[in-house]
């Protein structure tokens, strides 16, 4: 129980002492960049998607994932 305990202490002395946390700016900033790499990456994704999804044609067997959406829930 006592290298429990001592696992503990040290944790929050790490924590609070020896980790350096961002300022409320560079978070700000760096969140802004995770959110603007996301959606240009679910674009491209998105496109690919419907570009490989057009080239099949009406009979094709896939449509890419909008496709499939598409033909299960409508």
């Amino acid at each position: 129980m006592s290298k429990v305990k001592e696992y503990i202490n040290e944790t929050v002395t790490e924590m609070t002492q020896r980790v350096t946390w961002p300022t409320w700016k560079e978070l700000q900033s760096n969140t802004i960049v995770v959110v603007v790499a996301s959606v240009i990456l679910s674009l491209m994704i998105f496109a690919m998607d419907f570009g490989f999804g057009i080239t099949g044609g009406e009979d094709a067997t896939w449509k890419g994932a909008l496709g499939f959406i598409y033909k299960v829930f409508i």
